[in-house]
């Protein structure tokens, strides 16, 4: 595969795999034996204030115990809830909006007929495996196809967004009345995921469409490292490869964590106990939200 094959396809995977909390992320649950969840969490605190940091599977099983008595004790003590984007009607009024004005194709154009004749077999195959009738995606551009094909699988495999860490913490919030706030607006996150180059949103879409075929054995090895708190593997498989390529890794990543920062920092100096969840790629490795406030001067209790 050449460099810029490789490039787009890793840039595809990860719009898809990391940023957008109302359709997917981590998209399966580990196959445990005997184990126990433990997913890491981190504390810091500064005078009155504290923060813990919790990184997120947004799509689970329903059957799934991640909460340990630490996450547990750390959500009791804490006031505000903070989470990426809203999740609430209003949010969602925006995001189907956003998606009726910039997620479909123009009257008469169909997503198959603009694939090149190579790409056919992979979007074949994967629209297969989803279990989609093809009509269902045919007007749709390629960046929505591609939400739509991982999400039918993710179906498939009876996971639901509400059953995610996110979602079910924004339902306790409002159900103890606790407030909750936002790093990032749905425009914020749409702009990430719907590519303003044409061309290059069908470059990605093409070459990831190998990736759509077996999304549950892409994203297994991710799921099990976030349960077992293994940062280690966790950054290597979340963030390694995209070290090799350093403007996904900027924009996707890097950016947004040091936009978040200063947020968490203004967190810190009022008197309250924050309980921050965002995705699980956002807080491993000395460029994730722990390593940047450690190295702001910061005690950051944690893994």
């Amino acid at each position: 595969m050449s460099v810029r094959g490789r490039k787009d396809k890793m840039i595809f995977r990860n719009l898809l795999a990391f940023l957008f909390t109302f359709f997917l992320t981590a998209l399966v649950a580990p196959a445990f034996a005997d184990t126990q969840p433990h997913p890491s969490l981190w504390h810091i605190k500064s005078g009155n204030s504290e923060v813990y940091l919790l990184g997120s599977v947004h799509v689970l099983p329903p059957d799934l115990k991640w909460r340990t008595a630490e996450i547990s004790g750390a959500l009791a003590r804490s006031d505000v809830y903070v989470f990426e984007v809203p999740q609430d009607e209003t949010a969602v009024t925006e995001l189907n909006a956003l998606i009726q004005a910039q997620g479909f194709l123009p009257p008469g154009e169909s997503l198959r007929a603009r694939l090149h004749p190579a790409a056919l077999a992979d979007y074949d195959a994967a629209v297969a495996m989803a279990g989609l009738p093809p009509a269902a995606i045919e007007r749709e551009r390629p960046w929505l196809a591609g939400i739509q094909l991982m999400f039918a699988q993710i179906a498939k495999l009876k996971f639901a967004a509400g059953n995610g860490v996110d979602s079910v913490l924004m339902a306790e919030a409002a159900g103890a009345h606790k407030q909750a706030r936002y790093l990032e607006t749905i425009t914020e996150q749409f702009a990430l995921l719907a590519p303003a180059d044409r061309t290059l949103e069908m470059e990605e879409f093409e070459s990831g469409l190998k990736d759509l075929r077996d999304v549950a054995g892409g994203i297994q090895p991710m799921v099990d490292a976030w349960s077992a708190g293994d940062q280690t593997k966790l950054d290597r498989l979340i963030n390694g490869e995209l070290d090799e390529f350093p403007e996904a890794r900027k924009m996707l990543l890097d950016d947004r964590n040091r936009r978040w920062v200063p947020k968490i920092e203004a967190m810190l100096k009022e008197k309250h106990v924050f309980f921050v969840t965002v995705g699980a790629g956002h807080l491993t490795g000395p460029a994730g939200l722990p390593g940047l406030l450690r190295k702001a001067g910061y005690t950051v209790e944690g893994p």
